[in-house]
């Protein structure tokens, strides 16, 4: 009788603590996008989406953050597909050879601790690498910085969606004579690329987010991005320069930039829901 009014003393604290941890999250991810939503809202306008800095932007007169927008998608779009090419390949590696071996725990070890590591690190080292290639600020470090940025995520990311294929049909895929690597991708890939699309979408959400790994690597400027050795705009920067103005109107245009910024992450976080979903029905279950 006491064992089990003690596990129904247990079960209602952790359904407390679960419900208390639901709120906190969905409270404070509704409280960022209303702060957002009541000081950018006002100063969001065609203007400011669709059209470049004049003279006097941050001054509070004429213009937009369009470079910054198009800047945005450059980096997060070039790191993405860099990251794919040695993502992939490394958590097929880890999946179909290596597997729970003290060289593939040590593997994942390494990427834990690089994904744990704060981007400003990655934007010093960066920096490091392109003063000694003697590269200046610009679109291919960005992208170069947040590539070493998003390997980690994505390849445990998807390493973690390849551990959850039906041993099944692994076996099964040997049984007819096929190879690791005939299994791994053609057979185990298109069965997780619901989950592998996700883990490519989760790391570029970061590099489009990110503005610690991209201060000193890409740089800024008021201008389109026209060349992979120019510098480049980005959002996340548009927010930091313009919120740090003592000026009220380009403040607001700040939170009208983290607005921007926002729906794009959120627009990525529902179409990579979307299309997983779309995909998981032509996955075996």
């Amino acid at each position: 009788m006491k064992q089990r009014s003690r596990a129904q003393v247990e079960e209602k604290v952790f359904k407390f603590l679960m419900l208390l941890s639901f709120i906190l999250v969905t409270g404070s991810l509704g409280f960022i996008l209303l702060v957002v939503l009541i000081r950018g809202l006002p100063a969001l306008s065609l203007q400011m989406i669709f059209s470049t800095p004049k003279g006097g932007f941050y001054l509070g007169k004429e213009g937009g953050i369009f470079n910054a927008i198009v800047g945005s998608l450059y980096l997060a779009i070039g790191a993405t597909l860099l990251a794919i090419i040695f993502s992939l390949p490394l958590s097929l590696y880890l999946h179909a050879y290596a597997r729970r071996t003290r060289w593939s725990d040590f593997v994942r070890l390494a990427l834990d601790v690089l994904w744990g590591i704060p981007s400003i690190v990655y934007g010093a080292f960066g920096f490091t690498l392109m003063l000694a290639l003697g590269m200046r600020a610009s679109l291919l470090g960005g992208i170069i910085t947040l590539t070493l940025l998003e390997i980690p995520i994505m390849t445990r990311a998807i390493d973690e969606v390849l551990r959850m294929a039906p041993p099944d049909l692994e076996q099964a895929s040997f049984a007819l004579g096929s190879t690791r690597l005939e299994t791994a991708w053609k057979v185990i890939t298109r069965q997780m690329l619901p989950g592998i699309i996700t883990a490519i979408l989760l790391a570029f959400g970061r590099a489009i987010g990110d503005a610690a790994s991209v201060l000193f690597t890409a740089g800024y400027t008021d201008r389109m991005p026209t060349s992979l050795l120019r510098p480049v705009a980005s959002l996340p920067l548009a927010v930091f320069f313009q919120l740090g103005t003592p000026f009220p109107e380009v403040q607001q245009r700040a939170y009208a930039s983290a607005l921007i910024l926002t729906v794009l992450v959120l627009a990525i976080s529902l179409g990579s829901r979307w299309l997983a979903g779309r995909l998981s029905r032509y996955s075996i279950k």
